[in-house]
């Protein structure tokens, strides 16, 4: 001490701690009813900013109070270095944890709002979370007088070693970022593999995809082998999709009858059925000329990939029954088999064996 402690010194320190906890009261107070507030708009970055502030404003006011009642006591000049420096950090850690928390909240509201499902990808959020940490923390060791130059050296040769060692996880954490920010998947998506796999994507994280299966069983797919394999997404660029239906009527049946019943079906179908789009304009096409039949395909809409089946499944029924009432015949398959002098002659059938002396041969 460079003077005497008097009683003054410890009124005046007093009153600059009294001071810092006030103003933490007081700004407590106010950010809460901010988030009330922040609450009752649209957007949801203001309630992560709020949240964040409610952290580190009274944190900053006690420190500050602390470092004012520092300097008026009559403290040696190691004493008031290391009070110093302790406050510092204590400031330095607590806008690092309140920054990882606002930046994170941004981006994942940012990934929601951009997908418009309810899931998140958190590999975007789990990076920028260790990212914002690691520079609090050089900062950390920079404000209390370590060099950070040779960590970032060693740092530096030692995540060679690490990368060689991590070199799947590696690739599946940058193919993940890669699907991400191609937006060729996004969590909510339908999507189907060419290995078969196929569902709904429920989050994409650093390692690996989570896609849940119609049945509700959960598929986990590596990013790397979701980046490598040949996939088909049913979501993007639109939700809406198209199905085909296949159908076949005789050869004695009236084509402008079958074509105005079946328009009839389809109305009625886009309008009772949940998940069909009324709005979409059917179409029926014929296009063969079958063994038995005459072939067309119907044309539907379908709001998304789930709806497909109820919707084919309701317009099977309506048709075949429509059909029966009307009188519109869908025939079964079938094969003519010709019968000569013993011998059976399939038409469409190359016969290569020999044939017995007096018998023609078919080609």
């Amino acid at each position: 001490m460079n003077r005497a402690l008097t009683v003054d010194d410890l009124v005046l320190a007093g009153i600059a701690l009294a001071a810092g906890l006030l103003l933490a009261f007081l700004s407590r107070g106010m950010l809460r009813w901010l988030a009330g507030h922040a609450k009752r708009t649209r957007w949801s970055g203001d309630d992560v900013i709020v949240d964040a502030l409610r952290t580190v404003v009274p944190w900053a006011a006690l420190a500050g109070g602390a470092a004012a009642a520092a300097a008026v006591l009559p403290l040696t000049r190691t004493v008031q270095h290391h009070t110093n420096q302790f406050l510092k950090v204590l400031l330095i850690f607590a806008v690092t944890v309140s920054a990882a928390r606002v930046i994170a909240g941004l981006v994942r509201s940012v990934t929601q709002s951009r997908s418009g499902v309810a899931g998140s990808a958190t590999i975007f959020v789990n990076i920028t979370r260790v990212l914002v940490l690691a520079i609090g923390f050089l900062v950390m060791l920079q404000t209390l007088g370590i060099s950070i130059a040779p960590l970032l050296t060693a740092l530096g040769v030692g995540g060679l070693a690490v990368a060689l060692a991590l070199q799947d996880t590696l690739a599946n954490l940058f193919a993940g970022v890669h699907i991400l920010a191609s937006k060729t998947v996004q969590p909510g998506d339908y999507i189907q593999l060419s290995s078969g796999e196929e569902g709904y994507v429920v989050d994409i994280n650093w390692r690996q995809t989570t896609v849940r299966q119609l049945s509700n069983n959960l598929v986990v797919i590596p990013n790397g082998q979701l980046a490598k394999t040949n996939m088909t997404n049913y979501t993007r660029p639109e939700q809406r999709l198209t199905v085909l239906v296949q159908v076949g009527v005789g050869y004695d049946s009236d084509l402008d009858q079958v074509e105005r019943v079946t328009h009839e079906v389809i109305a009625e179908t886009m309008s009772e059925i949940t998940g069909a789009v009324p709005d979409h304009e059917p179409a029926i096409r014929f296009h063969t000329f079958g063994d038995s039949r005459i072939g067309f395909t119907v044309i539907l809409g379908v709001g998304e990939f789930s709806d497909q089946f109820r919707i084919k499944h309701e317009f099977i029924k309506r048709l075949h029954r429509r059909y029966r009432e009307e009188g519109i015949r869908i025939p079964a398959p079938a094969r003519t088999v010709a019968l000569q002098q013993g011998a059976v002659v399939i038409p469409q059938q190359r016969v290569t064996d020999e044939v017995p002396a007096g018998l023609p041969h078919t080609e």
